[in-house]
């Protein structure tokens, strides 16, 4: 299965930001959305880094609520590890595991399309586990 298959069922709007915005107003924006990361991307969609919940936690802890006031700009991940369509949920699980993160946009044409988290991964590997005992179930009673 493909990543295509979890945003068919999740959707594709993302929640972004401008590299200009502040760490509180994307405390704002993460807490309005009961979301764990903001892509921060130009007016075109291409993506410049992404702020998750974890990252703020660093820079608070490091640098106290004055850090509210920083440029994301200045926060951000900026080696954004992406996705497309076309990857494997496998694959997907495989580089979040790896490299100790929650959330991957999803890009096609170098433009976001989407956002899937771990909790999305997840989601989806237990419904297809349910699938499969539910048919072998079925298949056990028939015969």
């Amino acid at each position: 299965m493909t990543v295509a298959a979890i945003l068919s069922g999740k959707g594709h709007e993302t929640i972004t930001a401008s590299d200009s915005a502040t760490l509180g107003e994307i405390c704002e924006t993460l807490a309005k959305h009961k979301i764990g990361a903001v892509v921060v991307c130009d007016g075109n969609l291409a993506i410049e880094g992404i702020v998750s919940e974890r990252d703020i936690v660093r820079v608070i802890g490091k640098q106290g609520p004055g850090a509210l006031n920083l440029s994301v700009s200045n926060v951000m991940t900026k080696d954004v590890v992406t996705c497309a369509e076309e990857n494997s949920v496998n694959e997907v699980m495989a580089k979040m595991t790896q490299g100790r993160f929650r959330h991957m946009p999803v890009v096609k044409d170098g433009k976001l399309t989407g956002v899937i988290s771990i909790g999305d991964v997840v989601k989806f590997k237990i419904a297809q586990v349910e699938l499969e005992a539910e048919q072998m179930r079925s298949y056990i009673s028939m015969t």
